[in-house]
């Protein structure tokens, strides 16, 4: 018989739409010249706010209402993995908007300095790209063989998630992940989120 052993954990659930969400995401992406010029500079294929706003809470309420929903999950997450924080709390860090045009990859990376990254799926038409994590035990493998392409998801070097619209996921920040290329004509818009130990 076997067992489970380090087991990866990736939170999914739903956050009810927002009035104007889109709306509000697309207006910012399209003030935010110092956003635009660093999305253009770092190849980005559309637009993100990552590098150049901070304050996207005090900017709209609509944020501050998400971040609260988004927070109550993050919570339910946490007892979930057990953390031990020793009175710590986790503290939003960053919070960014991404609007990924046709053609748009975000090639694979981890959030450093976190403890819990995540992502809300505002729009999501179809083909629009999938987020692809990897196993983090990968560059350890040495001599195992592929895994069959009927494996289950646990058994899998590589699993694809498809987003769709008002989905919420949840992550543990060192996990690797990257999106695919959007294949859709319209953009695809999420909400990201970085929360750390105060």
């Amino acid at each position: 018989m076997s067992e489970s052993l380090f087991v990866t954990k990736l939170y999914k659930s739903r956050i009810a739409p927002l009035r104007d969400l889109e709306k509000t995401c697309l207006a910012i992406a399209a003030e935010d010249k110092a956003g635009q010029r660093w999305s253009r500079e770092h190849g980005y294929g559309g637009y993100t706010s990552y590098a150049s706003l901070n304050d996207l809470t005090s900017r709209a309420s609509i944020f501050t209402e998400l971040e609260r929903a988004i927070s109550k999950h993050v919570s339910g997450f946490v007892r979930e993995l057990q953390f031990d924080g020793n009175g710590r709390k986790l503290k939003l860090d960053s919070f960014w908007i991404n609007v990924m045009r046709k053609g748009a990859v975000h090639t694979a990376h981890i959030h450093p300095h976190s403890v819990i990254s995540g992502t809300y799926y505002v729009t999501v038409p179809p083909r629009s790209g999938v987020l692809r994590f990897e196993d983090p035990r990968l560059a350890m493998m040495m001599a195992a063989p592929p895994r069959k392409k009927s494996a289950r998801p646990e058994n899998r070097s590589f699993v694809d998630v498809e987003p769709k619209t008002d989905m919420l996921l949840l992550w543990e920040s060192w996990l690797r992940h990257g999106v695919e290329a959007n294949g859709a004509r319209s953009p695809r818009i999420s909400v990201s989120f970085n929360y750390r130990l105060d």
